[in-house]
């Protein structure tokens, strides 16, 4: 006899865990739904691609690490883990200072979307093909996504905010990225969100007088999680050399570069939530760059210099830009729209400017495969 599962962490597929955030979402809240329906330069997308050119690939070449990868996810050794239990500790959030509130449902709405976002991508992959590697795999991954966003979720119904994720995906509008762009792009998301987890995991565990959430200790569980997945998308990238070879590598400089600046730019705009943290963001952004870094060695043939002399400085000047930005487009008139348009080309030549940094090129290894190490 099946038991149906109560809890997005007991669900054991995609469709069964959406079902459960389905029933949740008659008690969420419109105001967190319409911060995460929100398209900005910083904000979490949709994505949509060319599903048959994705269900086409024939995973032959690296059958053997893809099978081993592939055993681990059915294994699903964090069936249950992300709900709360008796390690959630009590949080005061009527006692929490309001900025740190504020900047911190913020990033759990934030972090809650891209999650969401990878689960919906994932599960139409899933919903279209045929080819059974690729949709054991996005079903595998798209699980494990709508546990991690019904698990913010359920800390967001404690500040009395959470986000209608069915509405999400009714209304929010999907970018459409050819399939080599969400490669590379979801391969970073997964793999710079490993790196960010873990770091802020590996702190707390030194300094737990910081922790001043509970969701904390699940990270490292979590970012485990996103390291599969970036596993898993080394490999797809792995299936055809020229993903990573010629034109291509100016692209996978591209990605690199903006998402490092993205994270840069959005984690300076949450000064209240690092300091709480005991983080410096700047050295923050230096750590989470430095092991993402390595990690891409795996299959991107390049990685970026981020000691060079401009990189600190154009990304300081790209905060700075996207400040002047915001404050523009909230003065509004005439002023405004001139400060904002003046951000707007400082920001485009910070970025030009950590875009034109030579970057450093290594051999790859012959097997892409990696552990968690950090």
């Amino acid at each position: 006899m099946n038991v149906q599962a109560t809890h997005t962490a007991d669900a054991t597929t995609v469709e069964e865990g959406l079902a459960i955030q389905e029933e949740q979402a008659k008690f969420d809240s419109v105001a967190a739904t319409e911060v995460a329906m929100q398209n900005t330069l910083l904000t979490p997308r949709f994505y949509t691609t060319d599903f048959d050119e994705l269900d086409a690939i024939d995973v032959s070449s690296v059958r053997e690490d893809w099978d081993k990868l592939i055993d681990q996810m059915v294994s699903d050794p964090n069936k249950g883990h992300f709900k709360k239990n008796e390690d959630w500790d009590h949080v005061d959030w009527d006692g929490m200072d309001p900025e740190l509130k504020k900047e911190f449902i913020d990033f759990l709405i934030s972090s809650c979307t891209a999650e969401f976002s990878g689960c919906v991508l994932y599960k139409e992959m899933k919903r279209r093909g045929s080819n059974s590697d690729i949709t054991q795999l996005f079903q595998l991954m798209a699980r494990d996504e709508a546990r991690h966003a019904g698990f913010i979720n359920d800390a967001l119904r404690e500040a009395g905010v959470a986000v209608n994720l069915g509405f999400l995906t009714q209304k929010k509008k999907y970018t459409y990225f050819r399939p080599k762009f969400i490669y590379y792009a979801t391969y970073l998301s997964e793999k710079i969100g490993y790196a960010r987890y873990i770091t802020i995991f590996r702190h707390l565990e030194a300094n737990p007088e910081h922790r001043f959430h509970p969701i904390f200790k699940w990270f490292e569980e979590w970012c485990n999680d996103e390291f599969s997945h970036g596993e898993a998308f080394a490999l797809l990238m792995k299936t055809d050399p020229k993903l990573t070879s010629g034109i291509n590598v100016w692209w996978i400089k591209f990605f690199l570069t903006a998402v490092y600046a993205t994270m840069y730019v959005r984690d300076h705009q949450r000064t209240a939530f690092h300091k709480a943290l005991g983080v410096d963001p700047d050295w923050y952004a230096h750590e989470v760059f430095t092991k993402t870094s390595t990690l891409s060695k795996q299959i991107f043939p390049i990685t970026l210099d981020i000691d060079h002399p401009r990189w600190q400085k154009n990304l300081v000047r790209l905060h700075k830009a996207n400040v002047a930005i915001a404050e523009g487009k909230k003065a509004g008139g005439l002023g405004g729209r001139l400060k904002a348009m003046g951000g707007s080309a400082r920001a485009a030549l910070a970025f030009v400017s950590l875009y034109t940094i030579p970057s450093k090129e290594h051999q790859r290894p012959v097997s892409t495969r990696l552990e968690p190490a950090y």
